[in-house]
């Protein structure tokens, strides 16, 4: 098997693909996360188990729990040390 990337846009027309790597490049960033051997299929059953997809879970997770975080105010948080 090749070491090269498949392109995710086969079928599509030049203009397409260039016009959806303009909405990318201007309207998303990417994070690379890790996770211990086997929680990646857990989280993708998970998010395939609430009917999205697994970036949708992912940033979803972040929203509320950033969300919550901001709930609790400083003081009430435990120091880290």
């Amino acid at each position: 098997m090749s070491d090269e990337k498949k392109s995710t846009y086969t079928g599509y027309t030049e203009a397409r693909k260039k016009a959806n790597e303009k909405y990318l490049k201007e309207s998303v960033e990417d994070i690379r996360i890790r996770v211990p051997k086997g929680d990646k299929a857990k989280v993708q059953e998970h998010a395939a188990t609430m009917g999205e997809s697994t970036n949708a879970f992912v940033v979803r997770a972040i929203t509320e729990t950033m969300n919550r975080d901001n709930q609790t105010s400083p003081a009430s948080k435990p120091d880290k040390e």
